[in-house]
């Protein structure tokens, strides 16, 4: 199913970016991530250039270029929403998408005649954003097309994990695409990102994390309350580049509780479910465990002996 959709264009947001940056360098600032991809000189027969001609484009012919093939069927969406908006002169906006489909999608949007792109996940270093798509005739300023929420309570005696937050917002019956980052706030609660059409809602529905009652209200982006993530670095020597073995060293966990978690489906690798204990991980890999956290791949090296340095940052 594409996540994507067409709203209005309002007023003006953040950027996210972090991201961007092993693909896209020129994106890096703090301020909404936007791109202007200029007109190709596509012409006809009577040496005419065209714009829909540009525009049209084959949408086979871009995926080709898609690493990632597991955000194939998303970019696809994302490309024939670009390519409408283009046409059209309108803006459009595409929910929050995970951070893979963002990379790609960005990849793949350059390639498109007389498009602006924008990138907003509410603070500068988000990874969950929306793209804003549209002629640069029409997206002239930047959308505000991300709100934050602040849910509080007391949970000095209760502490609830991301997965409590998430799981309180989805179990408002709302899916996981409305939403964008969770920034935890301690034992004061935590920070919300969501689709603005969807914040009064929330703040009427979400009044208990886990066993704490909370209270929910929208507060401005500039109010949010963001710290780097805190991380740890190990370097693990490995016979392979399996997932299993990779990620039992990084998690602490012996290698056979990792392949049965594998097996579940409680491991993700770059937002998306693997079940194969024998899948090859790369550096720059993210790996997600249920109950565990994030791991993600640094700089990988081979011994004398043959066999891998792996460098793991662990995200505390």
């Amino acid at each position: 199913m594409c996540a994507v959709r067409v709203t209005a264009m309002v007023a003006t947001g953040f950027a996210a970016q972090s991201i961007l940056r092993g693909a896209i360098p020129s994106f890096l600032s703090t301020r909404p991530t936007s791109l202007i991809l200029p007109t190709p000189l596509h012409t006809s027969a009577f040496g005419i250039c065209s714009l829909p001609q540009a525009i049209k484009g084959d949408a086979d012919i871009l995926l080709k270029g898609v690493g990632n093939k597991n955000t194939i069927e998303d970019v696809k969406c994302i490309i024939e929403l670009a390519k409408r908006a283009s046409l059209r002169r309108e803006v459009s906006h595409t929910d929050f998408l995970t951070p893979p489909v963002l990379k790609e999608s960005m990849l793949v949007l350059e390639k498109l005649a007389d498009l602006k792109v924008v990138a907003q996940g509410g603070y500068p270093e988000a990874e969950r954003c929306r793209l804003s798509v549209g002629h640069p005739e029409a997206l002239t300023s930047d959308p505000d097309n991300v709100a934050a929420l602040s849910i509080s309570g007391n949970f000095s005696f209760q502490p609830c994990s991301h997965g409590d937050f998430l799981g309180a917002i989805l179990g408002t019956g709302i899916v996981r695409n409305k939403l964008g980052d969770i920034l935890l706030q301690g034992e004061k609660g935590a920070h919300v990102l969501v689709v603005p059409e969807l914040s009064d809602f929330l703040v009427s529905a979400v009044d208990k994390v886990g066993n704490v009652s909370v209270s929910c209200k929208k507060i401005p982006l500039l109010s949010l309350e963001y710290e780097p993530p805190r991380t740890k670095t190990l370097k693990s020597i490995e016979a392979s580049l399996r997932l299993d073995a990779v990620a039992s060293a990084g998690f602490k966990v012996s290698r056979t509780k990792m392949a049965s978690l594998i097996s579940n489906g409680d491991v993700r690798v770059n937002w998306s479910t693997v079940t194969k204990s024998n899948s090859t991980i790369k550096t720059g890999d993210m790996i997600s465990v249920s109950g565990e956290g994030r791991l993600k791949i640094g700089e990988i090296s081979s011994t004398s002996k043959g066999k891998f340095a792996v460098e793991l940052i662990r995200y505390l």
